[in-house]
């Protein structure tokens, strides 16, 4: 019953994952769109990227989910106190990729480029499109990373109480697919925004 149970879990998990997907893929396809109606703008645009920040929030994304498919591994094993500290290694990454955003964020909102702001409406309209996408994917993308954040700060006071086990790991397993999930969000989104050629 239980092996049935974590079954199912995963098909729910996955059909979560394509909704998610149908989601972030039309903001994609938004974004190709626009991309190929002002390919100059995009390309202007981009180098107020700090492309420095954006590739080093890519290391930290791809080494959390290094961080978190071991845990698993580690919890399979039985070993749960290895996986626990791997799943605090996954949030501090992810608390540190949203530290980094920030930053980020910040710089543009203190030079005036945030929506409606007048420095940007002074800009090319695919400038404007450009910018406006950056915050509503970038943004919806960190809420997700939020969301992850916490969710794995569930599965570790549930590894550290022995609910999550060498024989029940589905609710990890779920919460590694959907933390992977984030992250190739992201690896899609970093040359859009900043390897804009």
């Amino acid at each position: 019953m239980e092996h049935r149970d974590s079954i199912a879990s995963k098909y729910g998990m996955w059909f979560f994952l394509v909704t998610e997907l149908i989601f972030f893929g039309g903001l994609f396809m938004l974004y190709s769109i626009f991309r190929e109606a002002h390919p100059q703008e995009f390309h202007a645009a981009a180098r107020d990227e700090h492309l420095a920040l954006g590739t080093l929030n890519t290391a930290v994304l791809l080494t959390s989910s290094l961080t978190i498919a071991l845990s698993i591994a580690a919890v399979r094993k039985g070993n749960r106190r290895l996986s626990y500290f791997l799943q605090g290694a996954t949030v501090l990454q992810g608390l540190a990729f949203l530290v980094i955003k920030y930053f980020e964020w910040s710089d543009k909102i203190l030079r005036g480029i945030y929506p409606d702001s007048t420095v940007l409406m002074q800009k090319s309209y695919g400038e404007i499109v450009f910018f406006s996408l950056y915050y509503a994917m970038t943004g919806l993308h960190g809420l997700h990373v939020l969301i992850g954040i916490f969710v794995i700060s569930f599965m570790m006071y549930y590894t550290a109480k022995g609910i999550i086990g060498e024989q029940n790991a589905a609710m990890l397993e779920n919460t590694g697919l959907y933390w992977h999930f984030v992250d190739i969000v992201w690896i899609y989104l970093f040359p859009l925004f900043y390897l804009v050629t």
